[in-house]
């Protein structure tokens, strides 16, 4: 073991884990409302601190950008996706006026792991995966910005029984077992980590970026089985027994009304193919359920280490759930790159929400899709790429055995995806820099939340805004203000409705008017732009009223739902 000073050592300073999920809904957890079986991740809210008005920024990568760095994404170089749209704030990969949140631990003394999905380094196209250049300029690794140790997943989403854009290090890696699933490598190699630092006698500061559940819907059969025939009742009465779960847990207030179920998912009794949709959803609920095991792999690793009262675990989801499809076969504009794909022993897979094939297996790349979506997200409004509080309301957990003695619920206190590196930078000491490595640093936009830890009263200073294609708000005490791309601004005061059903703005037009100066004062210090940026990149991917949703009343892909 190592030499360490008694203020480096494990004992004296606390390691912390950050764990992101991917497309999880507010209402999927147990502990939020949720049917699904999730022990590990209750245990830790029941125990520790779980808030209801954290804010993400509602799509994966400006979420990982503002998590990583402390930054709203677009002063962190990611304020759409990874595609460089030729001007800073959207460049597509993480800016070098920025730093993250290894980098800061690290020049704190403190060892920085990472598992998981990285998605704040520029694109990749599984075509072209023999041109990909990962570590160039416009491709930085998370070993190039300040993790130690590193394996997961580039890009946005593969495959998790044959992943092509998978790392190890600065090394592009090949799976070669077939009972290799992601989301359980993944937790494998999180828990390997911390081994290796508590053998070094090092605190630690670990990433934990789980895929699941973004599509496609790849689980263990026998997980699958467990929930086959559970959301036979239909959307709209699960999503009904969610909300009243959240309402007697104090997770939501019981004078808000469940949103109306959305308008492009048709009443459960309208619909042909039940079976299927019960499925889908069944391969959901086992991709959540195998991320809950992974957690408690690595509980137990802390544990047996005696580091688990030492560390404050962090759990969040990067957006709302999800709304996507996939046509069969095909995605936008031209045939999916997920179509060259091929199973570990060469067979094809076929690509859309097929309902003759079960989803599942590694010769499938289906998704859930917008009605059980609006089920993740109850009882909010919208989904995903929306700031509406369906879009950006994320579940946040804090367990921290040494500093929380007993679980409790914090709401109506709004907070943003930015206040996780803040509160990571207090509680380990670290100062955050205003130079390096030659760079100029923008100014830490987060807030430690450490005072609410303590037992403090805590309210956030700045406003909470985001924006994200054009979809837009701010949240100012109380009000919100926010637009879809196209729309005009809508008013809701959060405490009475933050279903989103009473609009003000008609009857409000000074508190609108002034909070579109805040919002645009905001938006042009951190270099937000009209959207779209590029002429002609829309980024589309799906159909339905909002261009960005399925239609499930129309023919989608050679099918309907009716």
């Amino acid at each position: 073991m190592s030499n360490q000073t008694e203020s480096n050592s494990p004992a004296s300073r606390p390691n912390v884990i950050v764990i992101m999920v991917d497309d999880l809904g507010f209402s999927d957890i147990g502990c939020y409302g949720g049917e699904i079986s999730t022990p590990n991740l209750d245990a830790l809210g029941y125990a520790g601190i779980r808030f209801t008005q954290m804010y993400n920024g509602a799509r994966c990568c400006p979420s990982r950008a503002a998590l990583l760095t402390g930054l709203n994404a677009h002063q962190a170089g990611i304020g759409q996706m990874t595609a460089d749209l030729g001007v800073p704030s959207y460049q597509g990969f993480l800016r070098d006026d920025c730093v993250t949140m290894g980098e800061v631990a690290k020049s704190a003394g403190y060892r920085t792991l990472m598992s998981g999905k990285w998605h704040a380094g520029g694109g990749y196209d599984r075509r072209l995966r023999d041109q990909w250049t990962p570590g160039d300029a416009k491709h930085p690794l998370p070993t190039q910005r300040g993790f130690d140790r590193y394996f997961g997943l580039l890009e946005a989403a593969d495959s998790y029984w044959n992943p092509k854009a998978l790392m190890l290090q600065d090394q592009l890696i090949e799976v070669e077992s077939d009972d290799f699933h992601l989301t359980d490598a993944i937790a494998d190699h999180a828990a390997s980590q911390i081994d290796d630092a508590m053998s070094a006698g090092e605190p630690f500061l670990q990433y934990i970026a789980f895929t699941a559940p973004h599509w496609p819907l790849h689980a263990w059969e026998d997980d699958i089985v467990k929930y086959e025939g559970k959301y036979m009742r239909g959307w709209d009465e699960i999503r009904a027994a969610r909300h009243e779960e959240q309402k007697g847990l104090g997770i939501v207030d019981s004078k808000w009304p469940i949103s109306p179920r959305d308008e492009d998912a048709p009443p459960w009794e309208d619909v042909e193919n039940k079976e299927y949709e019960d499925i889908r959803m069944a391969v959901y609920c086992a991709m959540i359920e195998e991320v809950d095991r992974g957690v408690g792999r690595v509980v137990e690793t802390l544990k047996r280490h005696g580091q688990f009262e030492n560390t404050m675990i962090m759990f969040l989801t990067d957006n709302g759930g999800c709304a996507e499809l996939f046509q069969e076969d095909s995605d936008w504009p031209d045939p999916s790159q997920w179509a060259t794909s091929l199973t570990l022993d060469g067979q094809e897979v076929r690509v859309g929400d097929i309902p003759e094939l079960r989803p599942g297996p590694d010769t499938t790349f289906q998704a859930v899709e917008l009605p059980w979506a609006n089920v993740s997200n109850a009882p909010f409004r919208l989904f995903k790429r929306w700031i509406h509080e369906g879009g950006i309301s994320t579940p946040f957990i804090v367990h921290w055995p040494a500093k929380i003695a007993e679980g409790s619920i914090v709401d109506n206190v709004p907070m943003h995806i930015t206040d996780i590196a803040a509160t990571v930078y207090d509680a380990i000491g670290a100062t955050y820099p205003t130079e390096y490595e030659g760079n100029e640093i923008t100014p830490l936009e987060g807030e430690s939340i450490v005072p609410i830890l303590d037992g403090m009263e805590w309210s956030r200073e700045k406003p909470v805004a985001v924006e994200h294609e054009g979809n837009r708000g701010i949240r100012i005490g109380d009000w919100k203000l926010v637009a879809e791309w196209d729309g005009p601004w809508e008013l809701y005061n959060i405490p009475e409705d933050r279903t989103e059903q009473n609009d003000y703005a008609s009857s409000e037009p000074a508190r609108v008017v002034s909070m579109i100066r805040e919002y645009e004062a905001w938006a042009e210090r951190c270099g937000v732009l009209p959207w779209p940026v590029k002429e002609g990149f829309l980024a589309k991917r799906t159909l339905g009223k909002r261009d960005h949703i399925s239609q499930h009343r129309g023919a989608i892909g050679g099918r309907t739902f009716r």
